[in-house]
């Protein structure tokens, strides 16, 4: 299914956003976020200061640590939210096509069931004709009879005409015979 228009320019620029770090992760939850990958040496002198750090409480003598967190960068929000912008582009573009298809094939549906409906009615007309053919067979089928019965009767008045002819010729042939003498 091809994209058109806005949806394809939306398609082409997908394709050319840059791509984040694969190191970074956002969590939409409440969860924390886990720490960022730092060097040994700087990891175990910030840790100390951190854990050695007085707290707010007024617990006596317990320490409590803080999470360092790095704000997210602009950068990365903004090419997030494109990337889901363009992301529904395209879902809304596919989601639309599916549906156009959906539509045609519907109409091709009606279509066709219009034409069986046009087939059908001729199929019923035909089938009044071809009973109303066969009641007129039937009512002609007496005269059909005498008409055959004609035609032996002719053929047997014609085998009978064949040999009166003969006959007649071999009478005349004989008489001929006798007035020669």
């Amino acid at each position: 299914m091809a994209a058109t228009g806005d949806e394809a320019a939306a398609m082409e620029n997908i394709s050319k956003a840059p791509v984040p770090p694969t190191d970074l992760t956002l969590s939409l939850t409440a969860e924390p976020e886990p720490e960022p990958r730092r060097d040994a040496a700087t990891n175990d002198a910030t840790e100390n200061q951190k854990a050695k750090r007085p707290s707010n409480n007024n617990d006596g003598g317990v320490e409590t640590a803080e999470e360092a967190t790095e704000p997210a960068e602009p950068d990365i929000n903004e090419l997030c939210r494109d990337m889901f912008d363009k992301m529904a582009v395209f879902l809304q573009g596919e989601l639309t096509a599916t549906c156009e298809d959906y539509k045609l094939l519907e109409n091709m549906n009606k279509l066709t069931s219009l034409k069986y409906m046009e087939m059908k009615d001729i199929s019923i007309n035909i089938s009044r004709n071809l009973q109303d053919l066969n009641q007129k067979y039937a009512s002609l089928q007496p005269y059909l009879d005498q008409i055959n019965q004609i035609e032996e009767q002719v053929t047997a008045l014609e085998q009978a005409a064949y040999k009166l002819d003969t006959y007649s010729k071999k009478l005349e042939a004989k008489f001929k015979k006798l007035e020669k003498r």
